[in-house]
């Protein structure tokens, strides 16, 4: 997040403003990142038709009239089966505690007979905030799933505002936000109106990088690669931005696998990661991909920290609350 000298009132009649923190949380692969990018209006946060894409939290600012929404794209409510998971799920339950309303968001396209879980999932503090539920991907349900869905929100959360959306087609977006809206708490805006984001830029570049690779790759290797922005340095009028993004992997045989036949995956995966990133910045930049192995990062406490991951205490990591990690 930027420092607080950056978070600055930007209305001239603070009384009148309405400004928070929203938490965008739910299931794994309900499409809470897709929704994120849609309300925004710029590909912020990494998306993929694999559950899990989102590991850490990406904050997206929109400002409308007299309201400012910062919303928080947090990891998937998963059962946690490793230290990594537990730390995804920590993400998430922070970024929850932080929140000033709740955009719980579900997969509408569903069984609404799922909702229960999706709801002890929820951690009961976040149960007591303002929610708004997103039924999203709702042009791929029929009306009786979505009235199914409403009463089940109604029955389950009491209080609870539903919307039907869909990020993709896409429709009712601007009712979601106003929904939203009306539940933030009076504040002066806390981001210049104009700014879309609150995370650095090498947060993005490096999103970006690990985007391509869930596009491009298979089997294990999207989730064993962790991306992370080593150097950027913006260059003159005439000159590209040098980016350079190390992926982190577990074993040698998924290096090979990035690095493809004679270089020809990573060439492919830094054009399109290239293209992704001069998109993103409207300029055209120098993108320096490396790829190095770390044995077993994702089950090592100091390899987590030092990727900064936030991590549960020793020894309550992933022992006392083991599941799957999986979804349906």
């Amino acid at each position: 997040m930027n420092s607080e000298a950056n978070r600055l009132s930007t209305s001239p009649d603070d009384a009148s403003t309405r400004a928070g923190f929203v938490a965008v949380a739910g299931l794994p692969n309900v499409g809470k990142s897709t929704l994120l990018n849609a309300l925004v209006g710029a590909p912020l946060a990494a998306v993929s038709a694999r559950a899990q894409t989102t590991v850490r939290t990406t904050r997206g600012v929109v400002t409308r009239d007299r309201s400012q929404s910062i919303l928080l794209d947090l990891p998937g409510l998963l059962v946690p089966a490793d230290l990594l998971q537990a730390s995804i799920r920590r993400e998430a339950e922070r970024g929850l505690s932080d929140a000033d309303v709740v955009l719980l968001v579900v997969d509408a396209s569903r069984s609404a007979d799922g909702f229960g879980e999706v709801v002890e999932r929820l951690p009961s503090a976040a149960r007591r905030l303002p929610l708004v539920v997103a039924l999203n991907k709702a042009d791929l349900a029929g009306e009786q799933e979505l009235l199914r869905w409403e009463a089940a929100v109604c029955e389950l959360l009491p209080g609870g505002v539903t919307t039907r959306t869909s990020a993709i087609a896409p429709y009712g977006l601007s009712d979601l936000l106003e929904n939203v809206e009306a539940a933030l708490p009076a504040s002066p805006f806390l981001y210049p109106e104009d700014e879309i984001a609150a995370e650095p830029l090498r947060h993005f570049m490096a999103e970006l990088v690990r985007e391509a690779v869930f596009e491009l790759f298979r089997e294990e290797v999207p989730h064993a690669t962790w991306a992370r922005t080593e150097d950027f340095r913006e260059g003159g009028s005439r000159e590209r931005t040098y980016i350079q993004v190390t992926l982190w992997v577990e074993r040698g045989s998924q290096k090979a696998i990035l690095l493809g036949s004679k270089g020809a995956a990573i060439r492919e995966l830094g054009v399109r990661s290239r293209k992704k990133i001069e998109a993103f910045l409207d300029r055209p930049v120098y993108l320096d991909l490396w790829v190095k192995v770390l044995p077993g990062w994702r089950r090592k406490r100091q390899a987590l920290e030092r990727f900064g991951f936030s991590l549960p205490p020793e020894g309550a990591d992933d022992r006392g609350n083991r599941g799957s990690g999986r979804e349906g």
